[in-house]
């Protein structure tokens, strides 16, 4: 079995933000050279996601609006205990769990084995500064 590992940066300059990292995975899976296996993608900050789901600009932002509401931005120490300690992001901290830390993809004869509409997204909830996305792929 093989396996290949690439980590990139991304900088979201928004405290909240959505990006497309499908065609990154793509290409790392094409410069693995697997044909059959498994790809994980993982947001690697406590404050940031990848998930999967639909390209669609109304979801994006039906998302941001769902996530500020069951978790909204509050740099106060009083409504999130983790900001006692000099953060202001225990927000970020919520709205990662909700959204996940990773997804997994088959694939398949060379290519991730999506369903109709499928597309790979980094989630960040704590943006403005640089922060890594690792894809690992395992197989043959």
């Amino acid at each position: 079995m093989k396996s290949y590992r690439k980590v990139f940066e991304v900088n979201i300059p928004a405290r909240m933000g959505f990006l497309n990292i499908t065609s990154q995975v793509i290409a790392a899976l094409k410069d693995s050279g697997i044909r059959e296996g498994m790809a994980l993608i993982n947001a690697m900050h406590i404050t940031a996601s990848v998930f999967i789901n639909d390209d669609e600009p109304g979801l994006h932002e039906d998302y941001a609006r769902w996530l500020e509401e069951l978790a909204p931005f509050d740099p106060s120490p009083q409504r999130y205990h983790h900001n006692r300690t000099g953060e202001d992001n225990g927000d970020a901290h919520h709205k990662r769990q909700i959204m996940g830390r990773e997804v997994v993809v088959a694939v398949t004869n060379g290519k991730l084995d999506f369903g109709p509409w499928e597309q790979i997204f980094y989630g960040e909830f704590d943006g403005r500064r640089k922060k890594r996305i690792m894809i690992k792929i395992i197989g043959e």
